[in-house]
């Protein structure tokens, strides 16, 4: 049972989870940041106000409380991908680029490598 949660542990797949919560627990001051220091007052300077709060206020029901939340939420969601994802992306493309290069660059010596190989076979049969 032992051996199996160790297995598990070791395998890669917690120690990845783990760190991937690690970053992104680090990188949230990073978004959170972004968010309310750069664009949230470019909003306010558009709309007046650094937040919706005291939007569409019906007694208890504050729509505008809702509406921050989901700005704040579009502007979370904009920061990642474009700070994360795309570069993520682009890295990843790059190293496929790579890969498929050398790939190819074997593929054509393992050609080549044949093609001599059947020169010298043709050349023993003679």
């Amino acid at each position: 049972m032992l051996k199996g949660f160790k297995d598990f542990v070791i395998r890669g797949n917690v120690i990845d989870l783990a760190v991937g919560l690690i970053m992104g627990t680090a990188f949230t001051a990073v978004v959170t940041s972004l968010v309310q220091a750069v664009l949230m007052p470019a909003i306010s300077m558009l709309v007046g106000s650094p937040n919706f709060d005291n939007f569409l206020v019906f007694g208890q029901i504050k729509v505008g409380v809702f509406l921050t939340a989901i700005v704040n939420f579009i502007l979370i969601a904009v920061a990642v991908y474009f700070a994360v994802v795309v570069p993520t992306q682009k890295l990843t493309e790059l190293a496929l680029a790579k890969k498929k290069a050398e790939d190819e660059a074997v593929e054509k010596e393992e050609t080549e490598l044949d093609l001599l190989k059947e020169i010298r076979d043709a050349l023993a049969k003679k």
